[in-house]
């Protein structure tokens, strides 16, 4: 199978978030709060100077912020929570950073970012995947996926109906919380971070989020010293992106050199699976492969098979009976008899790609063990992934980083 290389020189200096020991306390810092994200061409126009920035008709909101820099350990969380304004479907999101590493932005100089597609030459080569000269793809805080309606939809009469018995009641939003503490290098001085759902409708969701930092209480606790290098993002999440169904075709190999010191080397990678209804990627097993330096780290099928645990968190989700052959009978007695039943199901219970309709994705952790100084090979690969179609929109959305510390 071809693959596609791309060959990027990486000068890492590891720094430290500072050298000093000085204690600044724990903070709490406000990102969004109930802010809307939708489409909605005719109201959400991109203007720089507000304080949040709308991008690609509402779906994408970005926040220039100003984070703390601590010289001591600390701990750093993302906290996120979504309500549905009107919007019934499940959505892919995604809370990010832009890196520090990367000159050029869909944000800040969009023309240069689009001249990266036309530069490629390859239609598979979508702008924004790969680090491609001042270009970084941006790295994931948190991936997520919407529940179907949760908070607008929880009070309706007929959809109360619905509410199958094992529940109490329908939740008013969902909440994740995901730890960052290895992107610290990241998140301090001024940082644009950007939420993105994938939405369509002009009523969409009011999403909120905050980065939660907590301060060893040790007198001397000194801050390991790391660097992030953005490896791969196939989120679909500016124009001229398009959904990633690239995987059907080729890997994905990103050549990159090392030119200083480390002590340990860690890859993190997140990975779902869309599209294609019944016998697409999203609910039919594909096998991901991950390997650096032609050794594999991963080499398994990512799946969820826990979605009926969410059932509380998706009012709007389709539903469907079903019958079956059961054991039922009396406990005391032990008498016993088989019995036909039905059941409920909803499109929410279904298990999916290592996703569930109101669920974070948590991203899997490597060490890298064979990382060396000099040129090193990482390479994603999805061999069964589906193609894009019309009507059955196959694609993967997936990300990569490595954090080096010494």
């Amino acid at each position: 199978m071809l693959k596609y290389i791309f060959t990027f020189s990486l000068i890492i200096t590891l720094a430290s978030c500072t050298s000093k020991q000085e204690s600044i306390g724990d903070k709490e810092i406000e990102i969004f709060q109930n802010q809307a994200i939708n489409f909605n061409p005719e109201e959400n126009t991109t203007n720089l100077s507000d304080d949040i920035i709308k991008i690609d008709n509402g779906r994408i909101i970005l926040k220039k912020v100003s984070l703390p820099k601590y010289s001591k350990h600390v701990n750093i969380s993302i906290e996120a929570e979504i309500v549905s304004a009107g919007d019934p479907w499940d959505k892919t999101g995604s809370l990010f950073i832009i890196p520090s590493s990367s000159n050029i932005n869909f944000l800040t100089e969009h023309d240069a970012f689009v001249d990266i597609y036309k530069d490629t030459k390859d239609e598979d080569l979508f702008a924004g995947i790969i680090p491609t000269g001042k270009y970084s793809p941006a790295i994931e805080l948190l991936r997520f996926m919407t529940p179907f309606g949760v908070g607008h939809f929880s009070h309706d009469d007929q959809i109360l109906k619905r509410k199958p018995v094992y529940i109490p009641h329908w939740e008013e939003k969902v909440t994740w919380i995901q730890d960052i503490t290895q992107l610290c290098s990241e998140l301090e001085n001024e940082v644009w971070i950007g939420a993105f759902v994938d939405v369509w409708t002009k009523q969409g969701y009011a999403i909120s989020a905050k980065l939660k930092y907590q301060e060893s209480k040790a007198e001397v606790y000194k801050k390991e010293e790391t660097k992030v290098i953005p490896l791969a993002n196939t989120m679909r999440y500016i124009s001229p992106q398009r959904l990633f169904d690239g995987f059907s075709r080729n890997d994905i190999t990103y050549d990159f050199e090392v030119t200083d010191d480390f002590s340990t080397a860690q890859l993190y990678y997140i990975t779902t699976g869309h599209g294609g209804h019944s016998e697409g990627d999203e609910f039919v097993k594909k096998e991901n492969i991950v390997s650096v330096n032609g050794t594999v780290l991963y080499k398994d099928i990512p799946w969820r098979d826990d979605c009926a645990s969410y059932r509380r968190f998706n009012p709007h989700s389709g539903v469907w009976t079903m019958k079956r052959t059961a054991r039922v009978g009396n406990l005391r007695t032990g008498d016993t008899k088989e019995s036909e039943i039905e059941e409920f199901i909803a499109s929410s219970d279904l298990s999916r790609s290592n996703w569930c309709p109101g669920s974070q994705i948590e991203p899997m952790v490597f060490n890298v063990t064979n990382l060396k100084k000099g040129r090193n090979s990482i390479t994603i690969s999805i061999p069964e992934a589906q193609p894009e179609t019309i009507n059955e929109l196959n694609h993967w959305n997936v990300s990569a980083y490595i954090v080096l510390t010494r």
